[in-house]
């Protein structure tokens, strides 16, 4: 299920509750910008986006945003369309510093890298968790423990301390300004703490993390879209 607003300006986010388009809200807080919101709730039972998704972009994934005729899907390129396109240089550093190509190694690295172990985490987690006869759970515990054990963790384990350590010299990732890259880091990040194993081992990060939901305009972004607690 889910509610529209009637819309009333150029772009219109089409947000599933508790997922990656959180980043899109935020984004157009941080410039100021007005949009409309159409709010997609998840399946409570299998916590799966609803059909109707699929009928704004075939794949059926937030977030999806409509500007200008145009339907923009994945969260990199939304990002670096909009800022492209609205930010006037105020959410990325100027073209040809080593700071822009910070920038856009942080815009891609967020989800080519940083998300497909916490991916498999939540997966294996779940599995973990699934109902199943008896004698089948000895053998998913074995095969979760292993895959967890051998490749998942000390994957996630690599890229916290690859992450916390790009951190020692600079207060934001592409440098020493707030950009849209920290914006499209963000839910990863808030995946890790929530359940990857971010904590008080990676000082830099955890303060990251407290220095981004101060920004008035990520406040703004959760009274609009809800709760940012990341799942999929």
């Amino acid at each position: 299920m889910y509610v529209m607003n009637t819309p009333t300006t150029a772009i219109v986010v089409h947000h599933l509750e508790q997922s990656r388009s959180q980043r899109i809200l935020w984004l157009l807080e941080e410039l100021d910008l007005p949009y409309d919101i159409v709010l997609y709730r998840r399946n409570p039972e299998t916590m799966l986006a609803p059909p109707e998704l699929k009928k704004i972009h075939p794949l059926g994934k937030s977030p999806l945003v409509c500007v200008d005729g145009m339907t923009l899907a994945e969260s990199g390129a939304i990002i670096e369309t909009l800022n492209e396109r609205y930010g006037n240089g105020q959410l990325s550093p100027a073209p040809g510093t080593p700071e822009a190509l910070r920038y856009r190694y942080w815009l891609h690295y967020a989800e080519g890298s940083a998300m497909p172990p916490l991916l498999l985490k939540l997966v294996f987690d779940r599995i973990a968790k699934a109902r199943m006869p008896f004698f089948a759970k000895p053998i998913a515990k074995g095969i979760v423990g292993k895959a967890m054990s051998s490749f998942i963790q000390p994957q996630l384990t690599t890229h916290l301390g690859f992450m916390e350590g790009e951190l020692a010299e600079r207060d934001w990732f592409a440098g020493s300004e707030f950009t849209a890259a920290d914006i499209q880091m963000s839910f990863p990040l808030e995946a890790a703490q929530a359940r990857a194993g971010l904590d008080a081992r990676y000082p830099r990060l955890t303060e990251w993390l407290k220095s981004i939901h101060a920004r008035p305009a990520y406040q703004r972004a959760l009274k609009r879209g809800g709760p940012s607690a990341p799942l999929s």
